[in-house]
């Protein structure tokens, strides 16, 4: 071949979601030109030594300069976030962008182009968290911004700023449906979390070990029942994010097979901890505040099998990074109750290692399904058509992984603005060592070579949910016998 390449990366092992062949690929003008068995010139080669090339790692849920319902800034700007992305593996992400009570959605997306367009490293988009769906944001603010490529949105279940209750999920699942979008849901029961909390802050239990007591698997158990219940009356896909027990996960499975359009996942937090990391001497429990939160033993060996098996369409970071701080976790004082303590974790660089490491090294998945996972999954998903796989035309979003490289996690490993990382000190195998995106070397080396603004927004097609059979409510289809069409 003898193109003019940009790049061609050779001597590696090409992994895909389908397959795993040595060869090498030759990028020009930001996309995949050729994959061959050996590839000649290119004005950039890098050697990959034997090493694994794959899609460069998508994450979709991630809190990147993003404010709490009750005000607390995330630690990270799109800056310092998707650098910590990058040397993660990830050659894109998908942050939130929150609507609080009272914001019009252009105001939102106005706010939030402004923090990433100057700043980010890597290609990104938004998923639209809606808290406030008025009749306006519904029927005129939702379609302009799904016409601009923002093709998901994001409700809550619980906290009182931001549940928008049965009806207002209703609303927003039918409008998502009739734009072709994807609605993401935080399941759990917000009345099961109040009451707990009362009944908890009553006899005076408000140490953070008390937050996993709180959150009970119940609660998030029925609120996914509830949901997909919702999404099965108007027929519309749904995404359950940060699934974290086993009635959940089997909810999941019990319906995905049943022919529902239901996608989920689960979190690293959840497969890497337990309850008990909440209970630590003093308030170092507080690092592990999450919600859902952790749960047991157990809990971790059946999501690993559900991993496995296939009920996840990815394992996600949900990166929500608060310091260890009067400025993050500890905003309302040092001995705050577990309520009043800023909820999340970060993990959006360890995220990928921690998931090779304990997936495929460990025997756990394949390297098939590792790629599915960290990329063509949330690429199809979430509308990202041009990226996600290694395949001609597609956009050269890559990662070259050294297998067998062992390292101990440190804080200066997640080159993110945070003073900890749950991860600290853990041992594993398998690291990325070069990453690019759209042909760009980002990382290599443990050097950045990206510059700040150099990521673009995206934007995404129609959701891709596949061909899930779906469901046709009888009380919907009688009417449609008589002529009333009343469902989207």
């Amino acid at each position: 071949m003898n193109a003019p390449f940009d790049t061609v990366i050779h001597g590696g092992t090409i992994v895909t979601a389908a397959e795993s062949f040595r060869g090498d690929i030759a990028l020009k003008d930001g996309r995949i030109a050729a994959i061959a068995e050996s590839i000649a010139g290119g004005e950039r080669r890098i050697d990959a030594g034997g090493r694994l090339v794959m899609p460069g790692g998508i994450e979709a849920h991630c809190h990147i300069a993003q404010e709490s319902s009750s005000g607390v800034m995330s630690a990270d700007d799109y800056y310092t976030g998707s650098v910590s992305a990058a040397f993660g593996g990830n050659s894109c992400f998908v942050p939130f962008a929150a609507q609080h009570r009272g914001q019009s959605i252009a105001d939102v997306l106005a706010t939030y182009d402004g923090r990433a367009a100057p700043n980010s490293v890597l290609d990104y988009s938004y998923h639209l968290i809606v808290s406030d769906p008025t009749p306006t944001v519904l029927h005129e603010e939702l379609p302009r911004a799904f016409a601009r490529g923002i093709t998901s949105f994001k409700v809550f279940m619980t906290y009182d700023l931001m549940n928008v209750g049965d009806a207002g999920l209703l609303d927003i699942l039918t409008v998502a449906k009739a734009h072709g979008a994807l609605t993401m849901v935080h399941a759990e029961n917000n009345d099961m979390v109040k009451w707990m909390n009362r009944r908890l802050a009553d006899a005076g239990l408000t140490a953070p070990k008390y937050h996993a007591v709180s959150r009970p698997e119940l609660a998030e158990e029925e609120a996914i029942h509830r949901a997909v219940s919702l999404a099965k009356l108007v027929d519309a896909p749904l995404f359950v994010v940060h699934v974290s027990t086993r009635g959940g996960a089997a909810i999941v499975a019990r319906e995905r097979d049943a022919g529902t359009r239901l996608f989920a996942e689960t979190c690293p937090q959840y497969l890497a901890f337990t309850r008990a990391d909440l209970d630590r001497p003093g308030m170092e429990g507080a690092k592990y505040i999450c919600s859902p939160p952790l749960r047991d033993g157990e809990t971790q060996a059946a999501l690993w099998g559900h991993v496995a098996r296939g009920t996840f369409d990815s394992v996600s970071s949900d990166h929500a990074p608060y310091r260890f701080d009067a400025g993050g976790k500890f905003l309302n004082g040092a001995d705050a109750p577990y309520p009043k303590i800023a909820n999340g974790m970060p993990g959006i660089a360890a995220r990928l290692p921690y998931l090779f490491s304990e997936g495929v090294v460990a025997g756990r998945i394949d390297l098939q399904q590792f790629a599915a996972l960290s990329a063509g999954n949330a690429a199809r998903i979430f509308g990202l058509s041009s990226k996600g796989s290694l395949m001609p035309g597609h956009d050269a979003d890559i990662a070259i992984w050294d297998p067998e490289e062992r390292r101990v996690v440190t804080l200066e490993d997640q080159h993110d603005a945070m003073d900890y990382t749950p991860f600290d000190g853990m041992t594993l195998t398998g690291w990325p060592v070069t990453v690019l995106s759209r042909g760009a070397v980002v990382v290599h080396e443990g050097r950045l070579e990206a510059a700040r603004g150099q990521g673009r927004f995206v934007a995404r097609q129609p959701s891709g949910t596949g061909r899930m059979r779906g469901h046709r409510a009888p009380e919907f289809e009688a009417l449609r016998a008589e002529g009333h069409e009343i469902a989207p």
